[in-house]
């Protein structure tokens, strides 16, 4: 019903999909669609594919060809308890981002935030997984007296793909902050409309990374989503799935920037 909603109030918002092509600053990219398959989660990949799946808010499972799981902003629950992560992170210390009590079971929990005055530096490998971190500062309830570095952008590394989780943003990054993260291929990206950043300087944000697809997260109404959407057009074209799942490769990347809504749901 989420999904319907959506889509007819893009419809009668007078949403048009993209019809130019903008050249992509990734390398080694091919083209190709992402392909939307109503796979098990944790069914068989095929070699140099990443499965990721929407598990609601600002939580994706991401599941390498070699069987490496991870899950971003992990809360303590991700659906089926007998699934058990590889690795967890956390981009910030909120209650909807983080657990001070992960499951003992998982390997490695990755915390975006260091201690007061120090900044978290992240870079781990893990099977044929690579995760990294990139710091920005979060700002305070009233737009000052904020924290520096206390949010971090998480960066997976996977069968050639570059994929980014903006964390909960609060500023246009940087120059440095850009030529630190890279070149991403995937980016989730959230679309609260302000709780983050207000959308036209997400759309800043997300338009300078070029990346080919783009997964919004953290909204709480159509209306948000809606309005993200609205500013990245006609730049960027838009897929609405019935389903929380998406199978990608640098093969079956699509060749033109594509914004691609999921459903969320947890790991069953």
């Amino acid at each position: 019903m989420l999904r319907l909603a959506i889509f007819v109030f893009l419809v009668h918002a007078g949403v048009a999909l993209a019809e130019g092509r903008r050249d992509s600053a990734c390398l080694a990219m091919s083209e190709g669609e992402a392909r939307v398959i109503p796979a098990a989660f944790g069914a068989p990949l095929e070699a140099e594919t990443v499965r990721i799946r929407f598990l609601g808010h600002a939580s994706f499972a991401l599941e390498t060809a070699g069987g490496t799981l991870a899950v971003t902003d992990y809360t303590g629950y991700i659906g089926n308890p007998d699934v058990v992560p590889d690795v967890v992170t956390m981009n910030i210390a909120h209650d909807t981002h983080f657990t001070d009590t992960p499951d003992p079971r998982i390997p490695l929990v990755l915390r975006g935030w260091g201690d007061i005055g120090q900044a978290a530096q992240i870079d781990e490998e893990l099977g044929d997984l690579r995760v990294r971190n990139v710091t920005s500062d979060l700002r305070g309830p009233f737009g000052e007296g904020g924290r520096k570095d206390g949010n971090s952008i998480f960066i997976f590394e996977a069968a050639g793909l570059c994929i980014g989780h903006l964390g909960h943003l609060h500023q246009v990054l940087s120059d440095a902050q850009h030529a630190a993260i890279g070149r991403l291929d995937v980016v989730m990206v959230p679309v609260d409309g302000g709780f983050t950043m207000d959308p036209d300087s997400m759309a800043k944000v997300v338009t300078r990374f070029r990346a080919r697809l783009v997964l919004p997260m953290h909204w709480f109404s159509a209306d948000g989503l809606v309005s993200f959407i609205k500013r990245m057009q006609p730049a960027f074209e838009v897929e609405i799935v019935s389903g929380p799942e998406v199978e990608v490769s640098l093969e079956s990347l699509p060749r033109r920037p594509t914004i691609l809504v999921l459903e969320p749901a947890l790991i069953p």
